[in-house]
């Protein structure tokens, strides 16, 4: 399913990331990594806030669309 469909609070392991190469070369600097946990903090005026290695990040729904997690 992808990271926006993910309840506030739940750890997620991400199986795929979809998208042109560039897309994927981003969300991987940004920590996204295929096997990596993600966390869904919060969901603000169509920005998702994760939790990623650590660190908090916050990305737009089009981008959670391609993070697609188990």
């Amino acid at each position: 399913m992808p990271l926006t469909m993910a309840r506030p609070g739940e750890s997620n392991v991400i199986s795929r990331i979809g998208g042109k190469e560039d897309v994927k070369r981003f969300l991987e600097s940004l920590g996204f990594v295929v096997g990596g946990n993600v966390t869904v903090v919060s969901e603000i005026g169509g920005n998702i806030i994760v939790n990623v290695k650590e660190s908090r990040v916050a990305i737009g729904r089009d981008m959670a669309n391609k993070i697609f997690v188990a």
